[in-house]
């Protein structure tokens, strides 16, 4: 059967989420710049949720190409991440060509002893998708978060069905981008992946419009249940009876 993971970058978000019967949670910074590592006290409130919980780990916005001192700070909040209790965490790291940074996430990976491991779409800019999946293989990588190489999930249903074929089973294809309720069963029917991941959000009017216009607020987008509720509901109907 496949699971939801959502993605939540608010504690209002965080309760909605964690209210619905869903798989996990993906607790990141804001998702207007894609998510960057969420606060320590963020992931403290998150660790007492009923739903497991993986933190972003990720120092800044822009791309995915780390120095010396973001790595510092990518171990560091692993180290804040467990100590919060949280389940897991989400990496991910480039070369300048778009390759995996296997050298670095080999070293953070020595961090996340009795952490949960997801590799984030770093993956999707990868010139082999191939070799870079056997790398997060070797790496010990639960799954890989992936649209398959393109804008949005379905637009990458080929790739993420041939990708979840080569993983045969050693390791999860998780496809998210662009999955929403009225894709999400034929995502999985054509891909066969078993799991997917959405923010399942929808926009909130704030009630001052110049948190917008001084740049003090960039989204109104909050979690919904709803949406996460019809998501869950049609991916039971794709379940065969």
């Amino acid at each position: 059967m496949a699971t939801l993971e959502v993605c939540v970058d608010t504690v209002t978000g965080l309760r909605i989420a964690a209210a619905a019967p869903i798989a996990r949670i993906e607790l990141c910074g804001p998702l207007a710049v894609g998510g960057t590592t969420p606060s320590a006290g963020v992931m403290r409130i998150a660790a007492r949720v009923p739903v497991p919980v993986y933190a972003m780990i990720r120092p800044r916005d822009g791309d995915f190409v780390f120095n010396a001192d973001d790595e510092a700070a990518m171990i560091a909040d692993i180290h804040a991440a467990r100590s919060a209790g949280l389940a897991g965490v989400v990496l991910g790291a480039s070369l300048p060509d778009g390759q995996l940074d296997v050298s670095l996430l080999a070293r953070l990976s020595t961090q996340c002893a009795g952490l949960g491991r997801t590799l984030h779409r770093a993956f999707d800019l990868c010139p082999d998708p191939i070799a870079a999946l056997d790398a997060a293989i070797d790496l010990g990588f639960e799954r890989v978060l992936t649209s398959g190489h393109a804008k949005t999930a379905p637009e990458g249903a080929a790739r993420l069905a041939e990708l979840r074929q080569h993983a045969a089973g050693r390791i999860s294809i998780m496809a998210g981008a662009g999955v929403t309720p009225a894709n999400v069963r034929e995502l999985i029917d054509t891909t066969g992946v078993h799991e997917v991941h959405a923010s399942c959000r929808s926009a909130v009017p704030l009630a001052n419009p110049d948190l917008i216009r001084f740049g003090f607020a960039s989204s109104t987008m909050q979690t919904d249940r709803a949406i996460i509720d019809a998501m869950l509901d049609s991916i039971a109907e794709h379940q065969p009876g």
